[in-house]
């Protein structure tokens, strides 16, 4: 199903977004946010509060699941939709990693969020299994919306903002913005390889992204890592800088965000007021209910030269989408729209977020 004819990820996302009523859509109506879920205006990253429970909150599965699943070469149904991806799709990065699970959310007074641990692997096969279920809906319904009978394990799940109903691991997706000090300002956007990448391959999406999740399977980095800024600063270092993966350097050793770089270079920006971070708050794409948590990092010129000298072109999720020899896009109204067809509903989202902030986020 996920190679099926005229299967495209974003163009189902907006056809999975009219399922919902225009009361639960973002701005632009590309996907869908929860009561409170998206601030009014940006907020620094300090500001927004997480909470950690050591208690498992299980979310019951939304149903049978036979339907989403393919046959192996056995005749047998598959157990999980990562075991059959990992077995037909083969894609470089699927691993199942220790996430962080969000169980609720209070918007009042500002945005606390409250986090247990699952694995990516659990909130993967949620993901997944729905999508597949809307892309064979699609095809039965000869690429029409689907009725909502034709997706049982969605209208199952019903109200997609419930933890309780949905299990819930907000990745976090970082709009990168070099602030020009004479208004030539940039942004970078990356594009999803698909033979590398579980989902979203030939999308492109703001950069850097990626799970929330610890630096490793290692039980005690769970609360060290804990952290939305320790979490962008690993994504800046992979993904700009082509850096492995963090995962400290060995069993029971944490990583030093403070003494070791890159991340002393960034706590360092950052002090100084050369890098900014802001906070929107939470969307979900339509198609997978996946929610995805919405910052913007805002870094100086001259520092964002000296961070990212050696910013990688191509890294183990994709490539930096430039022209002209850079690795950077002007930011531009025109520039946003001629994009437009090639970003993910989240990226296009938080673009026009920004644009519409820019004064905001460019001059305080």
């Amino acid at each position: 199903m996920r190679q099926a004819p005229g299967v495209r990820g974003r163009e189902l996302s907006e056809l999975a977004a009219w399922l919902y009523p225009r009361s639960q859509r973002a701005p632009g109506g590309h996907v869908l946010t929860g009561p409170g879920w998206l601030l009014r205006e940006p907020v620094d990253l300090d500001a927004i509060r997480l909470e950690w429970s050591n208690a498992q909150h299980p979310v019951a599965p939304p149903g049978p699941l036979e339907h989403v699943l393919p046959l192996t070469d056995r005749g047998e149904r598959y157990v999980s939709y990562s075991r059959a991806v990992r077995d037909l799709v083969r894609p470089r990065l699927l691993e199942n990693r220790p996430s962080y699970q969000l169980v609720d959310l209070d918007t009042d007074p500002g945005l606390t969020l409250k986090f247990a641990p699952t694995t990516f692997f659990e909130v993967f096969d949620v993901k997944q299994a729905l999508a597949h279920e809307f892309k064979a809906a699609w095809l039965a319904s000869c690429r029409a919306v689907p009725d909502w009978d034709a997706l049982p394990l969605r209208r199952a799940i019903g109200d997609p903002f419930d933890p309780r109903r949905l299990l819930m691991s907000p990745g976090i997706s970082t709009l990168t913005i070099r602030r020009s000090s004479c208004g030539d300002h940039r942004f970078v956007l990356h594009e999803r390889d698909g033979d590398k990448v579980a989902d979203g391959g030939g999308l492109c999406h703001v950069m850097p992204a990626g799970e929330f999740q610890p630096s490793s399977v290692d039980p005690a980095v769970l609360r060290h890592d804990f952290s939305l800024w320790h979490n962008i600063m690993r994504e800046f270092s992979e993904e700009f800088l082509g850096n492995p993966e963090h995962d400290g350097a060995g069993p029971g050793q944490l990583i030093d965000y403070r003494r070791a770089e890159p991340f002393r270079s960034f706590q360092q920006a950052r002090a100084d007021g050369a890098l900014r971070l802001w906070y929107y708050g939470l969307v979900i794409e339509p198609l997978e209910l996946g929610v995805v948590q919405l910052t913007v990092a805002v870094i100086d010129d001259v520092v964002f030269d000296r961070l990212f000298a050696d910013m990688v072109e191509t890294n183990d999720e994709g490539r930096v989408v430039g022209r002209g020899g850079r690795r950077d896009l002007p930011f531009l109204g025109d520039a946003i729209e001629r994009l437009e067809p090639r970003l993910s509903a989240s990226a296009l989202t938080l673009l026009h977020l920004v644009w519409c902030d820019r004064e905001l986020l460019l001059h305080s």
